[in-house]
């Protein structure tokens, strides 16, 4: 499963679909952990993870329930709170992918949305939230955040043996790289660019622990990567080479989401050396020509080339009835090119919906991949120079997406124009991923890449010239109003 809110909406079990390999002892206490979440609707602990980032005030500290029911304390207790994909599985924002550009609304449909967030993100408005709760940006992430710092102020007091040390680095290593993930994805939401003003911009708040009395402050941007890196890199020293499953995360992980780390950062030697050893652990690719894209999903869920699985809650505007994909994107497809019809299907009247998510489902894949890191290998290759290694790397890749003996192998030498090559295969390929939104953020910092996004509704012009403030979203206001920390400017 997937994990979506909306199956807790329905009354179906939290547990539907658990992996396979949790033992029922894990299990077990996961189910006590989620119906506490679903049926606690005032008083349990979720009111104080969507506020952890106030300086709880005494009334809401006392409306703590009984720790004994939610406070994990040996190591089967922690690896089944950290396998809770209702958690740590599911809610990766998708505000991002909405203001991201590459799909269009009719008027009609547009206004159809339910959402005020999601109208005003798509037209990139100085307000987002309108005052609603900031539940997957927001909430989710530190309740991600929450959890984790359980896991790792409650491992201080257990006490490890050389039968116990496997599992406990396990325990470990997985927090680290869950709170590495969620302070990731914070920032690309809610502080600006990496670039050469980070030791001085405002990042997010890091949360270190788990004492919900202390104030957040917001950290600076190197600060907070910094922090991001250290997670990181602990997690990669405790984490097994292989994923057991791909719910679970790895050294191929920890490996993958530094690649992603650096080439935001613009470390494009790290970000190399890291998509490097991931794909020396794991470097599988899904051969196109073996889908069927006539099926409604055409992608397998938990294909071959996923290492993290991963999903982002749905927005209306996505959905295949509305969104409809850039004509120009879409038309950049080569005829023989296999995702042109395993991406994508044409509507009646002309327009293209998106249909090859990694999920498996009409949630988008926010996980990490082998093709992705393929990618961010090329790219690093490309700007170092390296254009030949660069394009064997695209040849790899674009020889499992054509059919079968089409594809005639890419010769460019010059590494600049390589890189326009991988950026324009990154965008093909990781479409629809929760990449877009990051990737503008970092290439408008370079004049050649950087682009004005542009949108009409309503007969008026709505733009997102490049490095404009509205890259990044605003703070929620009652978290503002509860800690006093500043807000981004719009």
């Amino acid at each position: 499963m997937d994990g979506e809110p909306e199956g807790n909406r329905s009354g179906k079990s939290p547990l539907a679909g658990c992996p396979n390999d949790r033992d029922r002892y894990q299990c077990n206490l996961l189910m006590k952990i989620a119906k506490q979440r679903i049926m606690k609707h005032t008083v349990k602990i979720m009111v104080l993870i969507s506020l952890l980032l106030c300086s709880c005030t005494k009334e809401i500290i006392d409306k703590k329930p009984d720790k004994s029911q939610v406070v994990p304390t040996t190591l089967s207790d922690f690896q089944a709170l950290l396998d809770n994909v209702l958690v740590f599985g599911v809610h990766y924002s998708g505000i991002a992918e909405v203001a991201s550009g590459d799909y269009y609304l009719h008027a009609a449909d547009f206004h159809a949305l339910n959402g005020v967030p999601e109208k005003n993100a798509f037209l990139w408005q100085g307000q987002v939230w309108d005052g609603a709760p900031v539940v997957a940006e927001w909430n989710s992430f530190y309740e991600k955040v929450f959890y984790t710092n359980v896991v790792l102020d409650g491992l201080q007091a257990v006490a490890v043996s050389n039968s116990t040390q496997e599992a406990y680095n396990q325990v470990k290593g997985m927090a680290l790289f869950y709170r590495a993930t969620a302070f990731f994805h914070l920032a690309q939401l809610f502080a600006g660019p990496y670039g050469p003003t980070a030791p001085t911009d405002l990042g997010i708040p890091l949360r270190l622990n788990s004492d919900l009395n202390e104030r957040s402050v917001r950290a600076t941007l190197e600060q907070t990567y910094a922090q991001i890196l250290t997670d990181l890199q602990e997690a990669l020293r405790l984490l097994p080479a292989q994923f057991r499953t791909p719910y679970r995360p790895s050294k191929v992980a920890a490996y993958a989401l530094l690649a992603r780390v650096a080439l935001v950062m613009g470390d494009y030697d790290k970000a190399l050396q890291y998509a490097d050893e991931s794909l020396k652990l794991h470097g599988v690719l899904l051969d196109y020509n073996s889908i069927n894209r006539a099926a409604t999903f055409p992608v397998p869920k938990l294909n071959a080339e996923v290492i993290l699985q991963a999903t982002c809650g749905r927005y209306g505007s996505w959905e295949r009835a509305r969104g409809k994909v850039d004509s120009l994107l879409y038309k950049s497809y080569a005829a023989n090119d296999i995702r042109r019809t395993a991406f994508f299907i044409v509507n009646s009247d002309g327009s293209v919906a998106f249909k090859g998510m990694y999920s498996g489902s009409l949630s988008l894949f926010t996980g990490l991949a082998t093709d992705e890191q393929l990618l961010i290998r090329a790219e690093c290759y490309a700007r170092k120079g390296k254009a030949h290694e660069a394009v064997t790397d695209l040849n790899t890749l674009l020889v499992n997406r054509y059919k079968k003996g089409t594809f005639v192998p890419l010769t460019a030498t010059d590494p600049d124009n390589v890189v326009e090559l991988v950026l324009a295969e990154r965008r093909k390929q990781l479409l629809f991923r929760g990449l877009r939104w990051m990737d503008l953020r970092r290439l408008n910092q370079e004049a050649r890449f950087a682009i004005t996004l542009k949108r009409t509704m309503d007969g008026l012009a709505y733009t997102l010239p490049p490095n404009d403030k509205r890259y990044v979203f605003p703070i929620p206001d009652y978290i503002l109003a509860a800690t006093g920390m500043p807000q981004n400017e719009r």
